[in-house]
């Protein structure tokens, strides 16, 4: 099993509006072969001094995938390519860490 922790920083006050293109895409992804976890997730607000937060523009996509060949098919989809397209000019900077457990 593989772990995805997807960074994305939207340009400001876009947040909304890229996890609306977002949500509209989830049931796509969900329904791919391997997809064990796909959601987006934002700061809890003011949970308390040692949160790190994340901060208005940015929420983080938590996944789980079956394996290197399912994160590799969903990357090459079409409905991910069309929802970075239609993103696009709405994203400051994605940073994604593929994890497996130790």
């Amino acid at each position: 099993m593989l772990h995805v922790l997807a960074f994305i920083t939207t340009k400001p006050g876009m947040r909304d509006a890229v996890l609306q293109e977002f949500r509209a895409n989830m049931p796509a992804v969900h329904a791919e072969d391997g997809c064990i976890e796909y959601v987006p997730v934002i700061d809890v607000p003011t949970f308390g001094p040692f949160q790190a937060e994340l901060g208005p523009d940015t929420f983080v996509v938590v996944e789980k995938w079956a394996s290197t060949e399912t994160l590799n098919a969903h990357a090459a989809s079409a409905h991910v390519k069309a929802y970075a397209a239609r993103t696009a000019d709405m994203i400051e900077t994605r940073m994604i860490h593929v994890l497996s457990p130790v």
